[in-house]
Parts: C-alpha cells; structure tokens; sequence
C-alpha cells in the first residue's frame, strides 16, 4: 500500500438535512456559520448546527423571492452593513437577489441578465455574476457597472482566483481567465461543456466537464494533472487546504481524489449537483432526491448506526428500483426462497435474486437439487434492445445537434415520458436556454412518429408563464438539426462484446494448464500463470484504460497459448483477447503482431477448421467483432473480409443463438465499415449475407433485428439499394413489418419507406 492511501480516512455519513422539496443544486459554506442550499422548489435554506447534538444542522431560514429555480450562491461574512452575514443567490429567472441574513429578507433585486444565471461570486464589496446570454456582468452596491461577452457560448461557472483574476467556464469547452475585462489567457483541453470550477490551494484551477474529467490547470494554462473515473457528466469540483479534491457527478457519485487518484466514491439516491468542503474537512453535498448530505472522517461525528443502516437500504432499494438483468426488473425476480421449489425436469434453469444481483440456478435431477450457474449479466446482446445512456435504459437516445460549433448532446426519451416535460429536465441538466423548448418537443415528436401527440391547451411553460407551442407551425431560434424519420437508421458507431467473466477464464485456463502438466513443453511456468492475472487485471480496471500499458509480453503469451495449445482449450485463451482488443493499447501492441505474421488469422482458420467447437467459434467471433472498436484494424478487417465471412457462415445455420446472434453482429459491423469505406464490392457481400439472415423469419429477434439493420444502413447511405431491390428486399420489409416484435415491425416500416424512395 503506497503512502499515499496510508493517510487517507474513509469518509461515512454525518447527517442528511431534508427540507427542500424538489433537487438541491447549489452549496455554499458560509464560514463557520452555516451553510446555504438552493434548490429547484425556488427556495435558499440557511442551515445551522444544532445545539442539541453537534452532528446535525437544522434549517434556521427560508429565503423566498425566486420565481423558478435558484443555483449559484455566495456568502457574505458579516459586516456593518449585514451583522449577520449576507447571501447572494442567483436563478433560472435571470435574477440576482442579495439576502440578508438576520432578517431573512430581500435587500437588492440585480436585474439585467437575458437568461439563466449559472455563477456568483464576490470581488471585495461587488458582485460578479455569469450567465447563459454568454456575458460577465459586475454589481456595485445594487447598481450594474460593467458587463462583458465573455464567451461566444453559455457561461456556466465563474470563480475568483486569491490572486484576484477571475476565471470562467463556458459551454465552448474552454476556461479564461479575467483582469478585469482583460482576457488573460484560454485554457483549451477539455472536449465538452466546462460546467464547475474550483480553486486548488496554491497549485492553480481545477474544471469539472461533462466530458466526464476534471482538469488541474496552472495560472500559465499549464494542465497540472487529469482525473478520470466519472462515467457521465461532472457537474462541480472544490478542494481542501489538505490537498483532497472533491467532485458530484451525473452518474450518482461524489468522488474524492488524492493526488489524481480517486480515494473513494460516496454513492447517492440521484444525480450529485454540487458538492463542496467543510472547513474541518466533511463534505457537503447536494442530490437530486432533493437531500442535502454532510460526510465526515471524524469517527465521533458519524451517524449512528441506525442511520447509516436506514440510508444503505435507500441506496440498495434505488438502484433495485433501476436494475435489470437479461432484460428483467430485478424488483420482480423472486427471492431464494424460490429454490424450495424443486424442480420439474433436469437443466431447467430459475433466476432468483440475491442482494442486488440476479442469480442463475440449473436442477440436476439426478441428485434433486439446484445447481448455482452464476450471476446474470446484461450483455452487449441486451443492450440493442433499448438505448443506454449514463447506464440508464431508455426506449431512444437521440444524438441533438444544437449548431453553432457545440459538441452534439444526448437527449434521452421513453415513449410514456411527456414530450414538454423531458425538454424541460434536459434543457436545465444542459444547462441551455428555455427558448430551443419548442423545437426539443417538436424533435422529439417528429423522431419519435408522435404525429398526433395531443397538446394541452391550458399547459404553460412553469418557466416563462407562456402557452405551449404547437408542433406544425413554423419553427424558429437557431435551427436544431430535426434527422430524417427513420426509427433505426443509418447505424453509427460499432457493437462490441464487452461483458467476461474473468475469474471463469483463468479458472479454465488453469485447469486446462494442469491437464498438460505432463508435456512441459505447453504447460505454463508459474511467473507465466502470474502474468496472466497481472493482464486481467489490467482489463478490468476499466476506468484506467486511457492510462494502463500492455508489455509485448503480456500479448506474446497470449498468442503463443494460441499456437501451442491443443486446439480444444484453446477457447478460454481466445477469450481474453476479446477483451484485451477492446484496451486501446492492448490492442496497438497486437497489432504489431498481426502486422508481422498474421496470428489473428491463423487463430480463426484453426478455430473454425470442421468439426469447430462451439465454444471456439463463439469466442473467436465475438473476437473478430471487438476488433470494430479499434479503427487501426479497419484496414485489416476490409482485407480479409472475404475469408473472415466465410469461416463464419455456419454460424447462422447453428442452433446456439449466441452464435447466431454473434454472427449478426459481424455482418452489422462490416456494413457499418464498408459504408464509411466506400466499398461497393464488400456492400455487396454483407448485403447477401444480411438477407440470408432476415429472410429466416423464426431466427432468435435480436438476429434477425441487427441483419435488417445492416440491410437499411446498406440502403440508405451505400452504394447497393438497387441491388437490393433486385434481390426483392420489399418482401422482407412487409414481412418484417407484420412481426407483433415492436423493434423487427420498426425496422421493417424504415426498409419500406426506403424502398418506395426513388
């Protein structure tokens, strides 16, 4: 263990202070006496210890002024003008409010911005506040004195530096920084919105992006250090005189860093919006479940027991609520008592649930009882079958393309979520203006084939007290990129196998090496055994990815396992080069292999030699598949196309639908190559192989769904929709389109309404 996690003391929980209504959004730590919470109920609450027991805080004040949401706040240390401290607020209604602390009331309205305000900070007796409309503005007592467009995109956060500078954070992916009007410098490096920003004691400026790091920059502009292992947007960053980072993120978590290393992860019911330190080091944060949370390493300080059990079954029953394994709620799965029931013929298989998992269990007949096959995971095959996004299951995901240079933002979608409602939330997460409302709807409703989607006259807009807009009439603002109405098509991006049971592989792996114990020229040598740990180790870290090396080593085993082996065991070896593909740098250093004399090919000749064992053709294709995510193989794959379908083929014809589901996948993956490779002659392979497949009407769904995808993609955007015409593929769209399966009906209608295209 390095000296660096010998200092560092697991946070547990202090308290958790409720009273706001809806999602708290900002914190601001007011000296030493109290702290000030803003939420999306339009309320700021002062929280105060409580007398009583010096763990808690109790809500001493309720600031009410906003008219919609409240986020930035600032502190005011008591003066003559505020005996007991001041704050200033800032809201989705534009406004500014200065508060005073002792009365509770409302001392100066600071009216002047277009939209949002998203920052607010203190610059010796004035206020400085940031905004969406892209400007910096300053407040002197009550009255503007300057304002800038700072940005040519929203402004998110705004910080003052000890130095005196200020800093601010936009959507166009860059920070500046300020003396006065004066832009200083850009800080150019992060790849999507800057949303928080924080001052590291001493060392520089730490951002938080929703390209998932934070970044440590230098005043110079200098980047200090990267932190990665947020799976979705971070929303906020702060640090503590001890040199611990905090950051609260979409994906649930606050993590704490150490020298750019995460020490650890609090989980949270909800998306973490701010999260900010204590003087004494505890941590604040805010969560969507609209409960503000204190943290401590102080052992005196911790909840007790009963507090800390109360809030882990929060968690557990939240993320049961949220958790599907092989497409069933986990919430529905019955609990072990089932396996009381015995059951009725040998092999048949019942998924119950243990904790938060879901757990397979097969009934050996001959001994009457139930065999535990392992856990379920949802596989790349599920995930075809409703979009993922932030590990969250939606009916669509949709690629918005807000113009203007702006990175492309995800919107997601469920058919039973009202249209208004989701713009909303999704414009507020994005932090964009409310007026591209209008077009989200009408995104939503002419993406989704909502046609007569029935609006309510009497709706208006909680925001800006206006009616609803009616979808048909002329569209304005600045021109969000509508896609045409296909449901499935053109397919971006690959599909990869990316779930492996690793301790199953080196278990088969090991047992196979002790039946060849005897022949010592295969068997493998004990540092040998190690190394092969060492690389599975490597591919589970999968938050590492970006940073974690390969030795040739490492992939010279592989391959000479590949080679030595009898051609039986080889399966479990091939296995893990599924997985070490899909590691950018495990798969650079392969690739110098296949360069020199072509292993991978050599691999799926002796893998798909007749008679092929299962195991072996599932795993090398699913091999093959993953070497999609690298574009260094791309070259390679449209080279050997010809030979890799070939050997291949029998796979549709096998009764494993893993196989068969496997299979398909290929022929999507090489549609989607070829398309962007401009090969005519390749379309036209993969096109006959796609219809071979969607012709087979009693094929498992998934199949069959990825061939028609194949087959549209091939239509829409490559060079072979006459041919495909010519080989009848109408009758494959009608027949396809009377499926009672949702996804294979969709797709159908997509093929069709190509077909009747001229």
């Amino acid at each position: 263990m390095s000296s660096m996690e010998i200092d560092f003391k697991q946070y547990q929980l202090r308290c958790q202070l409720r009273g706001h209504e809806d999602d708290v959004r900002g914190i601001c730590v007011c000296g030493s006496e109290g702290i000030a919470t803003s939420s999306r109920d339009r309320t700021v609450r002062f929280w105060s210890l409580d007398s009583s027991d010096k763990r808690k805080y109790v809500s001493s004040k309720m600031l009410l002024g906003h008219s919609s949401f409240v986020g930035p706040l600032a502190w005011i240390a008591p003066d003559e003008e505020f005996p007991e401290g001041g704050i200033v607020s800032g809201g989705m209604d534009t406004m500014v409010f200065v508060w005073d602390l002792r009365t509770g009331e409302k001392v100066q309205s600071l009216k002047g911005h277009q939209l949002q305000v998203t920052g607010v900070v203190l610059d010796g007796g004035d206020i400085i506040s940031s905004s969406v409309d892209c400007t910096l503005r300053r407040w002197r007592k009550g009255q503007p004195v300057e304002s800038w467009e700072a940005h040519k995109s929203a402004i998110q956060a705004v910080i003052k530096l000890p130095s005196g500078e200020l800093v601010s954070g936009s959507t166009d992916t860059t920070l500046k920084l300020w003396r006065g009007k004066t832009c200083l410098h850009t800080f150019s490096g992060h790849t999507d919105t800057v949303r928080g920003l924080g001052v590291m004691h001493g060392l520089g400026i730490l951002s938080a992006s929703h390209d998932g790091s934070i970044m440590l920059w230098a005043q110079s502009g200098e980047v200090l250090m990267v932190m990665v292992g947020h799976t979705s947007i971070v929303y906020s960053v702060d640090a503590h005189v001890s040199g611990l980072i905090v950051s609260g993120s979409e994906d649930r978590f606050t993590k704490i860093w150490k020298d750019g290393v995460c020490v650890q992860s609090l989980e949270h019911p909800g998306c973490v919006w701010d999260a900010k330190f204590l003087e004494n080091g505890d941590i604040v944060t805010a969560c969507s479940d609209g409960v503000v949370r204190i943290w401590t390493v102080d052992q005196e300080n911790i909840a007790d027991p009963v507090e800390l059990e109360a809030y882990a079954s929060e968690l557990s029953e939240y993320k049961l609520s949220r958790k599907s394994v092989g497409g069933l709620k986990l919430v529905d799965l019955p609990g072990l008592e089932a396996l009381q029931i015995p059951g009725t013929s040998d092999g048949q298989t019942k998924i119950v649930r243990e904790g938060d998992n879901g757990v397979a269990y097969s009934w050996n007949m001959r001994e009457q009882k139930w065999d535990k096959i392992g856990e379920v995971v949802d596989g790349p095959d599920d995930s075809m079958k409703r979009s993922v996004l932030d590990g969250v299951q939606y009916d669509y995901v949709f690629d918005v393309d807000i113009g203007d240079g702006e990175p492309i933002r995800k919107l997601p979608y469920n058919r039973s979520d009202n249209p208004y409602d989701t713009a909303d939330k999704w414009l507020l997460k994005e932090n964009l203006p409310l007026s591209y409302r209008q077009q989200i709807v009408e995104f939503i409703l002419q993406n989704t084939g909502q046609k007569d989607f029935n609006i309510d006259p009497t709706f208006r807009d909680p925001y800006t007290g206006s009616s609803a807009y009616v979808p048909g009439q002329p569209s304005y603002a600045s021109g969000i990129a509508a896609k045409p109405t296909f449901k499935h098509i053109p397919k971006r991006g690959m599909l990869v196998f990316d779930a492996a049971q690793f301790d199953g592989i080196l278990k088969k792996i090991s047992e196979f090496n002790n039946t060849l114990l005897a022949d010592s020229d295969f068997s493998l040598t004990e540092p040998e055994i190690s190394r092969l740990g060492a690389i599975v180790k490597i591919l589970k870290d999968t938050s590492h990815y970006h940073t974690s090396r390969f030795a040739d080593v490492d992939i010279a085993l592989l391959l000479k396992l590949l080679k030595s082996w009898p051609v039986a065991m080889i399966f479990p070896v091939i296995d893990m080069l599924r997985m070490t593909v899909l590691h950018p740098d495990g798969a650079t250093v392969l690739l110098r292999h296949v360069e020199v004399n072509d292993v991978v090919m050599e691999m799926i000749m002796k893998a798909t030699t007749d008679p092929a064992l299962p195991a072996n053709l599932l795993t090398s294709i699913r091999a093959v598949t993953n070497f999609f995510k690298n574009s260094s193989y791309y070259s390679w794959l449209q080279k050997h196309r010809s030979d890799i379908l070939d050997a291949f083929s029998s796979c549709l014809a096998s009764p494993n639908k893993n196989l068969q589901l496997a299979y398909s996948t290929l022929i999507l993956n090489y549609a989607v190559l070829l398309i962007e490779k401009q090969d005519e002659e390749g379309q036209s392979h993969v096109l006959s192989a796609a219809l071979e497949i969607a012709e087979q009407e009693t094929l498992e769904i998934d199949s069959r769904f990825r061939a028609l995808v194949a087959i549209g993609s091939l239509m829409l955007e490559g060079l072979v929709k006459k041919l495909a015409m010519d080989f009848d593929v109408g009758n494959i769209a009608k027949a396809a389109k009377a499926s009672k399966e949702a996804k294979i009906a969709e797709i159908g209608a997509d093929i069709e309404l190509l077909t009747k295209q001229s």
